[in-house]
């Protein structure tokens, strides 16, 4: 009957405590803006966050504000939520590539770990590791996940847990010192090594400055000392914390350690003392105006009467708890803090709805830009293919072209020649017809064995004009002489010239210049090197430029007009084709009395292996 009244009681209790916050909550939005209490019970990270919320314009704020409130919950054990917003503020960290996202997933880490998520809690303790640029931080974070994967292992748990200690004790790091002792006690005390056990979590104790760390390290030090039958050592232990909370005035940890206390006298068999230790830290906890410690505290002494068989008292301190419980709610903050965060956690998460929807707008508009962007490179690529192609064809049909007029041969020269070998036949002069014949032939294999070939070496066009000159010496013996000069600073065999630019002008020289001078003459052909040009020039002491007009028939005029054409316009295609400047000058020679005429090519100076890289080979 008695059990039944203190539930009824509790009950009651419960939802008067529901009814008088919502009557606070009415009461202060009916109450006039001028008379309002000005109290804000939310935490500075919750309105920091609703404000970077709001703001919509810093990421990395948000993120950091996600990690400032999950502390916060944290130190309240309120690990649920606090991995909830830790999870968002990694998120962000991640997206962002920022160097906050190891030390997130670490706490994320503990967190889970706290919740006995272990798995998860491996999987950001790695993730942590991952993400750290500081070796030492990692290898500690890879010390956790590896002390959580052995958890059926004590001594290797012992031995990371040992690891991670020394790491943050010379990186300075007070709470992560604190961690890296309690999980050492904790390991020793699974390997049972007790006393071992105690001394870690007392080290742990030390460095910790959080009121739940201290509470929850104070009773693994109770659980150590019990286990160990050491009940007085954990009674002296929780009230010298018991003293040192006292002299800070830290209510909370009295609270608790008061509850500890009773609980290690009970197991000690002084109900007396267990008593009036429960009966102190009701009355602290109703005096502090915290309505939840004082109702666990109640419960706690109500329990330790009806078992002490004091069932009046118990009644009475439940009729005591009721007759107050208006005045305890009224000045209790803890309950405003908690439904105005709960208010807040509303608002927070209506902006990240808001939020999400206008990411999933940006992204669908970025979705389409990059559409966009794909389509407009694509046509680009397309026009820039067809360009390319048209330029090819364009490119393919001047080397046609240049082919073409490269491959053209003087039809008189070859209907002369072939004059010349009859000549020699009918006039029984089978030597030198065949003589004739072989170096015509010769020629002719080695001008068709490089036809196809834009470029050849100076080596082998000088071969090619030696060859020419020969032939047209054996046909005008007593009409001229040659003289073909290469400058020592040019290497034959390495520099690149145009293929058969040369020899037109030099047949030029011979059938229009020299064969009609009474007296022999002479041709002389010169390659020299000038700064990165090659100088070609062509010298005849013939009959000079006008003479030579003058006694030419209509049909030689109109063959040398086409030679003339046909050389300038293979300059002009090789000077397109493969951006060039060549240069073609002719000019009669008069000085002194002298005849004759001058052709001077300029030709740029290209080195085989250069020309071979520039990939000149694809247009021959």
């Amino acid at each position: 009957m008695v059990r039944q009244c203190f539930v009824i009681i509790i009950s009651i209790g419960l939802l008067c405590c529901g009814f008088s916050v919502f009557a606070q909550k009415q009461e202060r939005e009916s109450t006039p803006a001028s008379k309002k209490v000005k109290y804000d019970g939310r935490s500075k990270a919750a309105r920091e966050l609703e404000k970077s919320l709001y703001a919509d314009d810093n990421e990395l704020k948000t993120a950091k504000s996600y990690e400032a409130l999950a502390t916060e919950l944290t130190e309240k054990n309120d690990y649920a939520k606090a991995e909830e917003y830790l999870k968002k503020a990694l998120d962000i960290y991640l997206r962002l590539k920022h160097s906050n996202a190891a030390p997130a997933s670490r706490a994320l880490g503990k967190v889970q770990e706290l919740q006995h998520k272990i798995k998860p809690a491996i999987s950001s303790y790695l993730s942590a590791g991952k993400l750290s640029s500081d070796t030492t931080l990692e290898r500690a974070n890879f010390n956790d996940a590896n002390r959580l994967l052995n958890a059926d292992n004590p001594q290797r748990q012992t031995d990371y847990a040992q690891s991670n200690v020394a790491i943050f004790e010379k990186e300075g790091k007070k709470s992560e010192v604190a961690d890296a002792y309690r999980q050492l006690g904790n390991s020793l005390f699974n390997q049972n090594n007790k006393t071992e056990a105690i001394e870690s979590y007392k080290r742990a104790l030390d460095k910790s400055d959080n009121t739940g760390d201290i509470s929850a390290i104070s009773k693994e030090i109770s659980r150590a000392y019990v286990e160990d039958n050491n009940i007085a050592g954990a009674i002296q232990q929780s009230e010298s914390i018991l003293a040192k909370a006292r002299e800070a005035h830290n209510t909370a940890l009295q609270i608790d350690q008061l509850q500890e206390l009773a609980r290690l006298y009970a197991d000690h068999q002084q109900p007396d003392k267990t008593g009036d230790l429960l009966e102190e830290a009701y009355l602290l906890a109703f005096k502090s105006g915290n309505t939840s410690k004082a109702k666990d505290c109640l419960i706690a002494l109500t329990s330790y009467l009806k078992h002490q068989r004091k069932d009046a008292l118990a009644i009475q301190r439940y009729d005591n708890f009721l007759l107050n419980l208006d005045s305890l709610i009224r000045t209790d903050s803890s309950l405003v803090d908690a439904s105005l965060f709960d208010i807040t956690e509303g608002k927070i998460r209506d902006l990240e709805r808001e939020k999400a929807l206008q990411l999933a707008l940006i992204d669908n508009k970025n979705k389409l830009n990059y559409f966009l962007i794909v389509f407009v490179a694509a046509m680009v690529v397309l026009l820039v293919f067809i360009v390319r192609s048209l330029r090819a064809i364009k490119v393919k049909n001047k080397k046609i072209a240049l082919q073409s007029l490269r491959r053209e041969m003087n039809p008189h020269f070859i209907f002369n020649s072939l004059n010349s070998v009859n000549q020699y036949i009918a006039e029984n002069n089978e030597m030198e017809a065949n003589r004739y014949l072989t170096s015509y032939s010769g020629l002719m294999r080695n001008v068709m064995e490089h036809s196809n070939r834009d470029f050849v070496t100076l080596a082998v066009e000088a071969e090619q004009l030696k060859r020419y000159l020969d032939l047209e010496q054996l046909r005008f013996s007593d009409k001229f002489v040659y003289i073909l000069e290469i400058d020592e600073s040019l290497d034959p065999d390495t520099a690149m010239i145009p293929n058969m630019l040369i020899q037109p002008h030099l047949e030029n020289a011979v059938w229009h210049g020299l064969r009609y001078k009474d007296t022999k003459g002479l041709l002389r052909v010169g390659f020299r090197k000038e700064g990165q040009h090659i100088i070609v020039k062509i010298e005849d002491d013939g009959i000079g430029l006008a003479k030579s007009q003058e006694l030419k028939t209509a049909h030689q005029k109109a063959y040398q007009s086409r030679g003339i054409t046909n050389t300038r316009e293979r300059i002009n295609l090789l000077n397109d084709i493969y951006h060039l400047r060549i240069r073609l000058e002719m000019e009669e020679i008069t000085a002194s009395g002298a005849t004759g005429t001058r052709v001077v090519l300029q030709l740029p100076l290209m080195d085989k292996h250069e020309f071979n890289r520039k990939d000149h080979s694809g247009h021959r």
